[in-house]
C-alpha cells in the first residue's frame, strides 16, 4: 500500500463515498507543430455555416486548401484534472487510466453527475476494479485555460498537453499525486480517442495500453455529422454560458425586440455596456432555441466559459445532439436535455485537424481495444457491421492494421448504443468490457 498517496488524499475523502477524488489544475508547458490556416474571423452564424459548407464539400480537401504553412506553438496552460483512487488501495503496483473526452464534452463525461452518477465510468473503474483515473479537461475546455480557437486548439497541441501530463504521472511529478506510475493506460472518446492514438504514434512508449471508444479509422461519415450539427457561434447559442451578457440583459432585449414597435437604437445603446452588438443579439433571437437561451440561468458547478471568441462553435440544439450522439429508445430522454444544457464547444482548429493523424502506429507495442456503439453515426455511418466485406467483422475492426506491433487488438461493438456510449442505458456494460480487457492484458492494479 502506498501510504503517501493515501495520506495525500485522505483529507479529501468522504465517509459516504467509495472513491477518493481531487480536482485541481496543473500548469502544463506545450510545444507542437500546428497548422497555419487561412480562415477569416467568423463574424456571425452565417460565417459558421459557410465554414461548414467548405469543410464538408466533396470538391476537395478544405483543410489542405486553407493550410498556408506550419508553425510551432508553445506556452504554459492550466489543465483542469480530476484524480480518483480507491478508498482503500491494497495494490503495490497501481494502474492509472488517463481519460480524454471528445468534442462537445468536458471531463465530466467520465463521471457524469446525471441520475446520481449512475452513468459514471470512473465509479466502475475505481470502485469495482481498483484502478486510479485522471480525467482531464482538454486545453480550451471546461476549467482549463482558454486558447486561440484556430491557431492553438488543434490536435497536435492538445496531444502535446496529454503527453506532458502522462510524463508527470510516469515520473511522479504530477502535483497532489505523489506516486510514480509504471502502468498507464489511455482511454479516449471520439476526438479524445484520436488524441490518444496520436500519442501512440508520436510517443509509442508513453502509454502501456489504449482504449479508443467511439472511434474507427473510417472518417468518411464526419462530413454528415458536421452538416447535422448546423454549427453556431457558441457565444450566441448559449449566451449565458459562453457569451458576455447577463440573463436580465438578454431577456430584457428579447422583450423589447418582441414589442410591436421596438426602438432598435434604444436597444443597441442599452446593450453596448454588455459588449454585444445589435447584430449579435438579433442573430441570437433568430437562431437560438429557448432551451439553449436559458442554459446557465440556474446555479451549477459546471464552468461558464464566458466571452468566448467566435472560433468556438457548438451544434444547434437537441435534435443535432441526438442525431450525432444518441440512439432513440436506448437513452433516458432527460439525459438528452441534460447533455444539451451542459454541452461544451468545439473549435475551428479542432475541426480542421480532426482527421490529420497518421494511418499507422508502427511502434506501439501495448494492447489496443476499440469500443464503439453498434449504431455510431460519426464513425460507422449508423451501423458498425455494414462493412461490405464478409471477412471484416466490423468497421472498427479494420483499425487492426494500424497497430502491427500491438500486443493484442480487439474491436468490441456495444449493442443498442450510438456515439456517446456513456449516455446510454447500457453504458456500464461497456465499462465492464473495458476493465476486463485491461485485466486480461496484465494492466490491472496488482
Amino acid at each position: 500500500m502506498h501510504l503517501s498517496l493515501l495520506v495525500a488524499f485522505g483529507v479529501f475523502a468522504s465517509l459516504t463515498t467509495a472513491k477518493q477524488c481531487l480536482n485541481f489544475t496543473v500548469p502544463v508547458s506545450i510545444s507542437a507543430r500546428n497548422g497555419v490556416f487561412d480562415i477569416p474571423t467568423l463574424q456571425g452564424n452565417a460565417d459558421a455555416t459557410t465554414f461548414a459548407q467548405n469543410l464538408t464539400s466533396i470538391r476537395g480537401n478544405f483543410t489542405e486548401e486553407a493550410l498556408l504553412d506550419y508553425a510551432t506553438v508553445s506556452g504554459i496552460y492550466d489543465i483542469s484534472v480530476k484524480f480518483c483512487k480507491p478508498d482503500v488501495e491494497n495494490s503495490t503496483s497501481p494502474t492509472v487510466q488517463v481519460l480524454t473526452h471528445g468534442l462537445g464534452f468536458d471531463k465530466t463525461y467520465w463521471d457524469l453527475p446525471f441520475n446520481n452518477y449512475n452513468y459514471s465510468y470512473v465509479d466502475v473503474a475505481v470502485d469495482q476494479y481498483g484502478f486510479c483515473t485522471l480525467s482531464i479537461d482538454r486545453i480550451g475546455e471546461g476549467n482549463s485555460s482558454k486558447a486561440d480557437p484556430l491557431s492553438v486548439l488543434q490536435a497536435p497541441a492538445e496531444m502535446s498537453a496529454l503527453y506532458e501530463l502522462t510524463m508527470m504521472l510516469r515520473n511522479g511529478s504530477l502535483p497532489n499525486v505523489p506516486h510514480t506510475f509504471s502502468k498507464i493506460v489511455h482511454v479516449g472518446h471520439s476526438f479524445g480517442s484520436g488524441l490518444s492514438y496520436l500519442l501512440a504514434v508520436m510517443h509509442p512508449t508513453a502509454s502501456d495500453g489504449l482504449i479508443l471508444t467511439g472511434f474507427s479509422q473510417n472518417g468518411s461519415f464526419l462530413p454528415t455529422t458536421v452538416a447535422s450539427w448546423d454549427s453556431k457561434l457558441a457565444r450566441l447559442n448559449q449566451p449565458l454560458r459562453f457569451g458576455n451578457i447577463s440573463y436580465s440583459a438578454v431577456s430584457g432585449a428579447l422583450s423589447t425586440i418582441g414589442a410591436s414597435s421596438p426602438d432598435l437604437t434604444q436597444i443597441a445603446n442599452g446593450l453596448a455596456k454588455y459588449n454585444i452588438t445589435l447584430g449579435e443579439i438579433q442573430q441570437l433571437f433568430q437562431t437560438t432555441d429557448l432551451g439553449n437561451f436559458v442554459a446557465g440561468a440556474q446555479p451549477t458547478d459546471l464552468p461558464h466559459m464566458a466571452d468566448l471568441p467566435s472560433g468556438y462553435l457548438t451544434w444547434t440544439d437537441t435534435g443535432s445532439n441526438q442525431y450525432a450522439f444518441l440512439l432513440p429508445k436506448h437513452f433516458d430522454p432527460s439525459i438528452l436535455q441534460f447533455a444539451e444544457s451542459t454541452k461544451f464547444p468545439y473549435t475551428l482548429g479542432e475541426l480542421l485537424t480532426i482527421g490529420s493523424v497518421p494511418t499507422v502506429a508502427p511502434e506501439f507495442k501495448g494492447p489496443v481495444q476499440i469500443v464503439t456503439g453498434e449504431q455510431d453515426v460519426i464513425y460507422c455511418g449508423g451501423y458498425c457491421f455494414a462493412t461490405g466485406n464478409p471477412a471484416l467483422a466490423s468497421i472498427p475492426a479494420k483499425f487492426k492494421s494500424a497497430f502491427p506491433a500491438a500486443k493484442a487488438f480487439e474491436a468490441y461493438i456495444q449493442p443498442n448504443t450510438a456515439h456517446a456510449i456513456n449516455l446510454h442505458y447500457n453504458s456500464t456494460a461497456a465499462y465492464n468490457v473495458i476493465q476486463r480487457f485491461l485485466t486480461s492484458q496484465g494492466l490491472a492494479p496488482s
